[in-house]
């Protein structure tokens, strides 16, 4: 498989940082009342991925490894504020839906977790195709949870009513923070069936590791995080 297209593959299904990797969550459970809110929120933190993972892998040789996560923040951080004016100016009424969770993309475990363990590493070009996937494989995520949690609560789509109200009672624990949570962990469950049916055919699912996880023994940075001099 080409290395651009298997990086688009690993951040949609392989490495799907919403229900393989579960990252993201505040803004997973937060936003995805509706659909429009899931895919608006996906697509604007793919932006940020995107340039992050381009600009963190041009300065990659430049940035001291003493302050690399404070530089980080700070592109991330300029990157954000940039989609934040964007969205106010030609999207008012869903940066206004999205709110605070906007800004908060600053701190996004996706975001920071690609920078880490594969923008620092990795040239630009492989970097803005894993940013786009891992982007993807968030809105993907995000879309799905909000078209679930907007149908069964309010019977409909993208704001489109789709379901009649002569004969659909919406159920609105859905469009509340309960239903979140539920629709998240069937979806995972979902996946996990997936991962089982891919495991039994000898092509595992990608699991968590290195600094998006806490396993510093598969971490190239490792030696860094503890002060530690490396071999």
């Amino acid at each position: 498989m080409n290395k651009y297209v298997e990086r688009l593959f690993n951040g949609i299904i392989k490495e799907n940082p919403t229900f393989v990797l579960m990252l993201g969550m505040c803004p997973t459970l937060a936003v995805t009342t509706s659909a429009e809110n899931g895919l608006g929120m996906g697509l604007s933190t793919t932006v940020v991925l995107v340039f992050a993972n381009l600009l963190i892998s041009a300065f990659r040789k430049i940035i001291p490894d003493g302050v690399r996560m404070p530089a980080y923040i700070v592109i991330v951080a300029s990157l954000v504020t940039m989609v934040e004016f964007i969205m106010k100016a030609y999207t008012p009424d869903l940066a206004t839906k999205l709110g605070v969770y906007i800004p908060l993309i600053v701190v996004n475990c996706i975001i920071l977790g690609r920078a880490e363990s594969y923008a620092s590493k990795n040239p630009v070009l492989p970097s803005i195709f894993d940013g786009i996937g891992m982007g993807l494989g968030f809105t993907v995520g995000l879309t799905c949870i909000g078209i679930i949690r907007e149908i069964l609560g309010a019977g409909q789509i993208f704001g489109a009513q789709i379901l009649s109200l002569d004969w659909f009672t919406p159920i609105t624990i859905f469009v509340m923070a309960p239903g979140a949570f539920l629709v998240l962990a069937f979806l995972v469950a979902a996946m996990n069936i997936v991962r089982a049916k891919m495991d039994a055919k000898g092509k595992p699912l990608a699991k968590p590791s290195g600094c998006i996880s806490g396993d510093c023994a598969n971490c190239g940075q490792s030696a860094m995080c503890t002060g530690k001099k490396a071999e």
